[in-house]
């Protein structure tokens, strides 16, 4: 049974499509309290669209009465959200983004979690959210954040519990109820398309995003695949790829969507998807071109996540350059309002 307490829910009998939570791909592949760079649900899994039970409408309360359930390590506990949420934040971005940024970031998480408990997740049936960042949100206790911040300890955790008291209750609704706020760590120049994972979400559309090599550490990166590993990997998923013996003539016809990430690709005569590809050889986005030269196929990948909804350091860029967060949160979840 979910737990939220809401000022006002009014119930009618018509159902609405929203989004179902959500993307976790795989578990993140990065530490950010060591590389001090944003989880972003850079590994997470596309989310389904799902249906509510009833027609409802969220009006803001503070973070204090919003209590909903958290599953870690398999157990279940009540919490609230002024509790919860700094420790969410905390891990999710940085102490020393702007500061702007980091309130975008507390209500895209807040509205988040205000979604999961309209959805049950099945992974999790008992909880309406976990603490895994490959699943729900990242999250890092005091102890480990005093382990990861050392003497900047209480420095950081007050910046931190700045940015979620200062949006205390905000949330991002769409048709009245809260959004599935997807974000993710860095983009190539645009956000993605929902419509590309599982069709029309009006308010999680391809953006401009102005983040660059500049900003972001490792915007950049390469993977290396020999010829033979190359093969196994795609036969491994494809068992119809034929492979003649010229690899050079292994790769055709690459597709990019809207946002210059792959779409699909044909190896061996088969299509796989841009997010297909990213799994099969360990991408960070799909965001990638694929070249074989001195008999090795190379990835260069540009970016970090899914790419849906916010980017975290595209965020950051937009504070530094004097974007307020609803500004921020307006260019990256159109036709959304701020509750």
């Amino acid at each position: 049974m979910k737990r939220v307490i809401w000022a006002s829910i009014l119930l009618a009998m018509a159902a609405i499509i929203m989004p179902l939570m959500f993307l976790r791909e795989n578990v993140n592949g990065e530490d950010l309290l060591e590389e001090l760079s944003p989880s972003g649900q850079a590994e997470s899994n596309s989310p389904e669209p799902s249906e509510t039970s009833a027609k409802q409408h969220y009006e803001r309360i503070p973070d204090k009465d919003i209590k909903f359930s958290v599953s870690e390590n398999g157990e279940a506990r009540e919490v609230t959200m002024a509790d919860y949420l700094p420790y969410a934040l905390a891990a999710e971005m940085p102490a020393n983004f702007s500061e702007e940024a980091l309130k975008a970031q507390a209500v895209a998480a807040r509205t988040y979690i205000l979604y999961c408990t309209l959805h049950e997740n099945p992974k999790h049936p008992q909880a309406d959210i976990c603490t895994e960042a490959g699943c729900c949100l990242a999250y890092a206790d005091e102890s480990k954040l005093r382990g990861s911040w050392g003497k900047n300890f209480d420095s950081n955790i007050e910046i931190i519990r700045k940015a979620v008291t200062e949006t205390d209750g905000q949330v991002m609704v769409y048709d009245e109820l809260p959004i599935l706020a997807s974000f993710h760590s860095s983009s190539a120049g645009k956000t993605e398309s929902g419509s590309e994972l599982w069709g029309n979400v009006p308010y999680l559309v391809s953006v401009n995003s102005p983040e660059t090599e500049k900003d972001v550490p490792n915007f950049v990166t390469t993977v290396e695949v020999s010829i033979d590993n190359f093969r196994e990997t795609v036969l491994s998923y494809k068992t119809d790829a034929v492979f003649s013996e010229n690899a050079a003539e292994w790769v055709k016809d690459t597709e990019l969507d809207e946002s210059g990430r792959v779409r699909s690709i044909i190896i061996g005569g088969v299509k796989l998807s841009g997010s297909e590809m990213r799994k099969l050889f360990s991408l960070r986005s799909t965001a990638f071109m694929l070249e074989f030269k001195d008999n090795i196929f190379l990835f260069t990948v540009t970016g970090y996540g899914h790419g849906l909804g916010m980017s975290q350091y595209g965020a950051n860029v937009m504070a530094k350059n004097g974007f307020n967060y609803q500004e921020i949160l307006e260019h990256y979840y159109p036709q959304t309002k701020l509750c």
